[in-house]
């Protein structure tokens, strides 16, 4: 019978989970449906706020010191993962720790050109007073932007599922549930 360590914590699996939601929300429902885009979008904006705050005041696998490892770490957990042979974190590893910075900059960028393309094309939202005539030369670079961060976050968000579902195989641990309950199966960690 293995016991288990709680690591994620109810705030930091509810952020998880709702900006999720809100970010598919947001990419499928696109200019069809605008109203629904732009709160997913608002969602989007407020909870990445949050997750910087919390990167710095939460508890300790919630901060971003607890996964702030170099480069050639990264890239050397990622080598020893293909061999089977990475050594397991109960939080975030270091391969995981980059696609978090990575997606955290992708939703930020593609956030804020959607707040610039919706400004320019509908004269709405915060940047209305500063962007809201730019002229549609403005507004189509707005738009190639936030379209190009988009699409660049669900790959990022592909990538994240494979390495969550191999990571889960390699350790035998089933790292959603751990998203989900909060706790993982306790073994020899780091």
């Amino acid at each position: 019978m293995s016991t288990q360590v709680k690591v994620w914590d109810p705030l930091l699996r509810a952020f998880h989970w709702i900006l999720a939601s809100s970010f598919f929300i947001a990419y499928f429902t696109e200019e069809d449906l605008l109203t629904p885009h732009v709160w997913a979008g608002y969602t989007v904006l407020a909870m990445l706020a949050f997750r910087l705050i919390w990167g710095f005041t939460g508890p300790r696998h919630a901060r971003f010191s607890d996964f702030l490892y170099s480069p050639s770490k990264a890239i050397a957990y990622l080598k020893d993962t293909l061999f089977m042979r990475a050594k397991r974190y109960i939080g975030h590893n270091p391969a995981g720790a980059v696609m978090i910075f990575l997606m955290i900059f992708s939703l930020l960028a593609t956030s804020f050109t959607g707040l610039a393309v919706y400004a320019a094309d509908q004269h709405a939202g915060p940047l209305a007073p500063w962007l809201g005539a730019v002229g549609e030369h403005w507004e189509d670079i707005f738009e190639e932007t936030h379209e190009f961060f988009a699409n660049f976050t669900l790959f990022l968000v592909i990538l994240h599922l494979a390495g969550v579902a191999f990571e889960s195989l390699v350790h035998k641990e089933n790292l959603v549930r751990a998203m989900i309950t909060g706790y993982k199966r306790h073994q020899e960690y780091s």
